[in-house]
């Protein structure tokens, strides 16, 4: 993986840690939204819901239309795109890695031959 797609998955990770943010995601992907909709929702500040919003459009998932004084806002998924197949990646490597491992634990011990002690 490169640096600049390891960097962008930073980002990405980083914006969906909090729960917050998580939660403005979920109020978006109902629909489009202006900033000042989506402030009502949360009991903090304007300016607190607007650091959030501006974490969510540097990674990506959030898209800001300007209609004069109106911002709208939209999801967009796209970039949970790359988080779903890192995660399937590694979610794959840990089944076969456990799989391999309960075989390695469940299989049958071998009778270990005795060797006599008049040698």
């Amino acid at each position: 993986m490169g640096e600049y797609r390891s960097s962008q998955l930073d980002e990405l990770f980083g914006a969906i840690a909090d729960p917050t943010r998580r939660a403005i995601l979920d109020r978006l992907a109902s629909g489009e939204a202006r900033v000042t909709e989506i402030a009502a929702d949360f009991p903090i500040s304007l300016n607190s819901v607007s650091k959030h919003l501006r974490m969510l459009e540097r990674a990506g998932l959030v898209v800001r239309r300007v209609r004069g004084r109106d911002h709208h806002l939209s999801l967009n998924a796209e970039p949970l795109n790359a988080a779903a197949e890192w995660i399937e990646h590694h979610r794959q490597f840990w089944e076969q890695s456990l799989a391999g491992l309960e075989q390695f634990v469940t299989r049958k011990p071998r009778k270990k031959i005795q060797r006599s002690s008049r040698q």
